[in-house]
């Protein structure tokens, strides 16, 4: 009897341990959504990269063959980018991030609005159509929306609960694929998204990061963003730029921010006018961005390549930060899907690049990596992200010290200008429905 009464008990134990723990489990299930959803994140980042880059060599290969065409083409894409967008997909304009800090207000309703698969199927299409006609847009904060809209399907087709901070997850591994930056998609999670140091990062949200970031890695390449720069600076020329360095990135990012929030959610006259007449409105921040390219040739699309060419020592024109910064506002307001991640990290390296001339006899790889941080920071207001991106971006972690004294003198000078950070200010025009 003893014998038959143990092996009862054993065998009652072992279903209640299959049924808290089996495959048939929700914590089973749910580590299963996570990981089939960073799988597919990575899969996601790397097709939509390789297709936004493919998007840009056309539009190259265009406005080198046709110089002035823009002028027309650019400005008819914009406004037919938010006639589109404005019709079918409203949930898809701006960067993305916007949505996915809306969405963690109630993640199971979100999945059907604001990161459903339409409308981020929407927003990366009508996002490669604005990289095909030139505008300053960048894929990493639609990337964002993507992941988190990914990362909800997996756990819709599960059968499991959506938290808040699965969204992060999802948001954070975007990140960390399309930049292929691990450790920076975790802070940006920390940092920007939950918007809140103290947010509960699990593991399985680490773990969600690290496998979208390994598989975008391991069909891209182990390739590193902006290439094998590994900038340093010596302590006493770091004193004196830092602070040049912090101050002008940071007011500067900051009136990026105050703009483009004035101009999104603002009661001025100007902010009336587009939202009665968007279409119109956009068709002038087009001409703007075709005029601007045309007259420039380098302001088109990301800027990835003038900012590295920067990066790496190559002299550039003065006027090409306050030119990137004009095209990229212009993007940014005229209602078009489409992110600022890269294009601000141009910008940035536009301010580096007249910082540069300040101080001729610094190191001048480190010097325009310091404005990019600046900048960044001065426009996200995350200064940990905007130090782990471009340190892990260049593989320059011998500068860590002055990016760090100059991202938070910019966080700090931001808010001069602008006291709300941009990302939470414009995801309170996105309500879930």
């Amino acid at each position: 009897m003893p014998e038959t009464g143990s092996r009862r008990w054993t065998v009652a134990r072992y279903r209640a341990l299959l049924r808290a723990r089996g495959p048939r489990s929700v914590r089973f299930r749910t580590r299963l959504a996570i990981l089939m959803g960073a799988v597919a994140i990575g899969l996601a980042a790397t097709l939509f990269a390789k297709s936004s880059d493919a998007a840009a060599e056309v539009f190259n290969h265009f406005a080198r063959r046709y110089p002035y065409a823009p002028l027309v083409t650019t400005p008819l894409i914009f406004a037919g980018l938010v006639w589109v967008t404005r019709r079918y997909v409203p949930l898809a304009r701006g960067s993305g991030i916007p949505q996915v800090i809306a969405a963690q207000g109630d993640p199971e309703r979100a999945t059907r609005s604001l990161v459903s698969i339409p409308t981020v199927a929407g927003k990366a299409m009508l996002t490669l159509i604005a990289v095909l006609g030139g505008a300053s847009v960048g894929r990493e904060g639609p990337t964002v929306q993507i992941a988190a809209a990914v990362m909800g399907l997996s756990h819709r087709l599960l059968r499991v609960p959506l938290r808040g901070a699965v969204l992060i997850a999802g948001g954070a591994a975007g990140v960390a694929a399309a930049f292929n930056t691990p450790l920076a998609g975790l802070l940006f999670a920390i940092e920007e998204l939950a918007s809140a140091y103290e947010q509960r990062v699990t593991l399985l949200v680490i773990t969600a990061i690290v496998i979208a970031g390994m598989v975008a890695q391991s069909l891209q390449g182990d390739y590193i963003y902006f290439g094998l720069i590994g900038a340093h600076m010596p302590l006493a020329a770091a004193m004196i730029v830092v602070p040049f360095a912090g101050i002008i990135g940071g007011l500067a990012g900051g009136l990026f921010s105050r703009l483009t929030l004035m101009l999104a959610t603002g009661g001025n006259r100007l902010t009336a006018w587009s939202k009665a007449q968007p279409v119109v409105f956009a068709a002038i921040c087009g001409l703007v961005v075709g005029a601007t390219g045309c007259a420039t040739g380098l302001t088109w699309g990301t800027g990835y390549g003038a900012a590295r060419a920067m990066i790496v020592g190559v002299d550039a024109p003065l006027w090409f930060g306050p030119a990137k910064f004009l095209a990229t506002l212009a993007t940014a307001v005229a209602g078009l899907p489409g992110g600022i991640f890269a294009p601000s990290l141009a910008v940035g390296a536009g301010i580096g690049n007249l910082l540069r001339w300040m101080f001729p006899a610094s190191p001048s790889s480190a010097i325009v990596i310091l404005g990019m941080v600046g900048y960044f920071a001065g426009v996200v207001r995350a200064p940990l992200t905007a130090v782990i991106i471009l340190s892990e971006t260049t593989v320059s972690r011998g500068l860590m010290l002055p990016m760090f004294a100059t991202a938070f003198i910019a966080d700090w000078a931001s808010q001069f200008v602008c006291r709300e950070k941009l990302y939470h200010g414009l995801s309170k025009s996105f309500a879930i429905r």
